[in-house]
């Protein structure tokens, strides 16, 4: 099934400038059911979910979208359902596309690891590569982004499920990012493969541990660093360079308070062992997704650092350093007033994000082809 509408008037273009460049921001989507992600299949074509459940491809040059058949039942339930979607860094020869999402396991939900192979308006192959040990009965912080490495490694977050001591027990999932290969086993130099404690062996697929609820992650593959932002409870956004086998202290250490009162959670914010955060937002933004900008077409951001913030709504834009410290903060479109969800960077170097209202936007420099807007209902 396809739906297509003619482009609105041109209302739609917001120009901005930023490290001397005028660029501008389209929208060229409307009418989606929180699109949670955004994968960019080639220069006129999107992939796009909906937290609901659904799937579709977006076809910029024709204005039409179109629902794909075959996806699976999710759990779409407060904060959970279809989340992230991304291709294979060898998506060319392999066609795997992957996703994040929310499963019923005996009525709780997990979060999931899945591949599928797309066939025109239907997928194949549907393969879950990790049903998580992360259930319980909460309908939060299920996380869930995806990356790659350079070296054949998959890697996504988990929130702690709203059982906080969770995210500092390495015998379930919750509350950490896990590392794969993109089949679905696991590395063999991952920090806990073969360690045992209390006789129970710790799960292997975890690559660090003491997260919150981490719902954005992306990879420096100039640096080989590997970025994560999570939600604090009130305040304590974090911004954390993950490292194996470190534990980024949630619910022990954090910057944030209690939702009930001004009580700092936990010990405080520091403790031997655990590691700090690179940046702490406080206020929270809320942050909703996290990509490292490499493209060429906007050389005045290659290297920053960018999510979406629901709260606060506004892109969020970091400077980093060689050192990967972060030297300048910038925040981008808070004139939309919308909770900006995804955020992702297409080949060409265009940016597109997505509100949670439903819009999906397009970031170029002035003077680039507009793409036409189109109504999804």
């Amino acid at each position: 099934m396809s739906f297509s509408a003619a482009a609105q008037k041109d209302n739609t273009s917001i120009i901005i400038q930023s490290e001397g460049m005028k660029i501008t921001v389209d929208k060229i989507a409307q009418g989606f059911s929180v699109p949670w992600a955004i994968a960019v299949l080639s220069a006129d074509k999107l992939l796009v979910t909906e937290r609901e459940g659904s799937i579709y491809i977006y076809h910029l040059d024709k204005s039409e979208t179109i629902k794909l058949k075959n996806t699976p039942d999710v759990m779409a339930q407060g904060q959970g359902g279809m989340l992230d979607v991304v291709l294979s860094p060898d998506y060319k020869n392999s066609g795997w596309i992957y996703f994040t999402y929310v499963k019923d396991v005996e009525g709780e939900g997990a979060t999931v690891l899945a591949r599928a192979r797309l066939e025109t308006d239907k997928f194949k192959d549907w393969q879950e590569l990790l049903i998580t040990q992360s259930t319980t009965d909460a309908d939060y912080h299920f996380g869930s982004r995806i990356t790659f490495d350079e070296d054949g490694h998959v890697y996504f977050g988990i929130g702690d499920r709203g059982e906080r001591p969770d995210a500092q027990n390495l015998m379930n999932h919750a509350g950490t990012v896990i590392r794969l290969n993109l089949d679905g086993s696991i590395p063999d130099d991952n920090p806990f493969n073969n360690t045992k404690s209390q006789k129970q062996a710790l799960l292997p697929e975890i690559w660090s541990y003491g997260h919150r609820n981490p719902q954005g992650i992306a990879y420096d593959f100039n640096n080989k660093r590997l970025w994560s932002i999570e939600h604090g409870p009130r305040g304590g956004d974090e911004i954390n360079l993950i490292l194996p086998a470190h534990n980024y202290g949630w619910p022990v250490i954090s910057y944030g308070k209690e939702y009930w009162g001004p009580v700092a959670v936990g010990e405080g914010t520091h403790r031997e062992g655990m590691t700090q955060p690179v940046k702490v937002y406080i206020p929270s933004i809320a942050p909703g997704s996290l990509i490292h900008y490499s493209g060429n077409l906007l050389p005045g951001w290659k290297g920053n650092l960018f999510a979406g913030a629901l709260a606060l709504r506004h892109i969020n834009r970091l400077v980093l350093d060689k050192n990967g410290k972060i030297i300048k903060e910038e925040r981008l479109l808070e004139e939309l007033k919308e909770r900006i969800r995804a955020i992702t960077q297409s080949p060409e170097g265009w940016i597109y994000f997505s509100t949670d209202s439903g819009d999906i936007y397009q970031i170029k420099p002035l003077g680039s082809n507009k793409t036409k807007l189109e109504n999804r209902q």
